[in-house]
């Protein structure tokens, strides 16, 4: 009982770094694309970055409709890097 609370225990704090980490840098990401100020490169590989963190999440958590999503967001982040190069 106490190693299935220790591996539900650092689930959950993984679950809680991705979230949070994910989150912050999807909003810097949305705040440089909005901002028009040159940092599109920064802004892009930041969304990838935080696609990649939502994924862990998602796998983590069972959650495959979220995780789909980030493939998409990724593959955005994806085109903006290149169309910005």
């Amino acid at each position: 009982m106490t190693q299935i609370r220790a591996i539900t225990t650092e689930k959950s704090k993984l679950i809680t770094i991705f979230e949070f980490t994910g989150s912050a840098l999807a909003i810097v990401y949305a705040l440089l694309i909005a901002s028009n100020t040159g940092n599109e490169l920064i802004g892009f590989m930041l969304l990838l970055i935080s696609s990649g963190l939502f994924a862990a999440w998602a796998v983590i958590d069972k959650r495959w409709a979220f995780l789909s999503l980030q493939f998409f967001y990724a593959m955005s982040a994806v085109i903006g890097l290149i169309r910005w190069a």
